[in-house]
């Protein structure tokens, strides 16, 4: 039976393909995006083939902003019933040694582009009364960062303005779950510069799971969902560490990267 069409961001690797592949098999035609046309189009032909599901591809670099992907999608007369906003990075390193227009994009593409998919989809769901919207932020979430400020600062956005909306749309058939993994088995870890050693890396878990979680965290309208339960231990303990502990650890932790 047909689910709707699922829009993910973000999808030409890791939890985004992981994303993409599991809702297929639930039977959900796909919008993929990503900034890799190559990489979506491998994607999409897989999963049509194993699936038997419609997938529209589309490239597009969210750290520019989402209105040319909304309008496309437009273009196409597609409907968005579930969207999952995966798309995100991260750079480690102190901020004064960052590039400026790096950070930016970071801000842009973790927190921005997030709120304009959720805004633009919103109001059909909310006429429709159905749909589902997945964002994807991470235990950074809970505690300050040194050594990735603004990363962990944009994944608290996600978390605080997710909580918010789920409230915001409760009981009007509209759901909207933000899921928060730990360190995963994705390219994340490249792109944001750590090496090999780094020990966030070494404690890395398996992107399957962390998809699954969050699927069923948006089935069954769970505002927050941690996945892992050694995850989940320690971001309920930031509400009882003093701040000023928690920043020393995470930054005693990045220093090691």
């Amino acid at each position: 039976m047909a689910k709707g069409t699922a829009l993910v961001t973000g999808a030409s690797a890791g939890l985004g393909a992981q994303f993409a592949r599991a809702l297929a098999l639930e039977g959900h035609d796909l919008i993929l995006t990503a900034r890799r046309i190559d990489r979506l189009d491998a994607l999409a032909t897989e999963l049509r083939a194993a699936h038997g599901v419609k997938v529209e591809t589309i490239a597009a670099d969210l750290a520019e902003g989402a209105a040319c992907l909304i309008a496309e999608i437009a273009a196409r007369d597609l409907a968005v019933d579930t969207l999952i906003n995966n798309a995100g990075f991260g750079q480690s390193g102190a901020l004064a040694g960052q590039d400026r227009d790096r950070l930016l994009a970071m801000i842009d593409l973790n927190c921005r582009a997030l709120v304009e998919l959720c805004h633009a989809v919103l109001p059909a769901m909310l006429q429709m009364r159905s749909g589902g919207i997945l964002n994807v932020a991470s235990t950074a979430a809970f505690q300050a960062g040194p050594g990735m400020a603004v990363y962990y600062a944009s994944k608290a956005f996600v978390l605080s303005f997710s909580e918010a909306l789920h409230e915001e749309v409760r009981g009007q058939g509209v759901r909207v779950a933000v899921l928060c993994p730990g360190p995963t088995e994705t390219e994340f870890f490249d792109a944001a510069g750590t090496g090999q050693d780094f020990a966030l890396r070494k404690l890395a878990g398996s992107p399957e799971k962390v998809v699954r979680d969050g699927l069923k965290a948006l089935a069954a309208n769970r505002a927050v969902k941690i996945s892992g339960a050694m995850n989940a231990v320690m971001a309920h303990s930031t509400r009882f560490t003093p701040r000023f502990v928690l920043r020393r650890l995470v930054a005693g932790i990045q220093k090691g990267r």
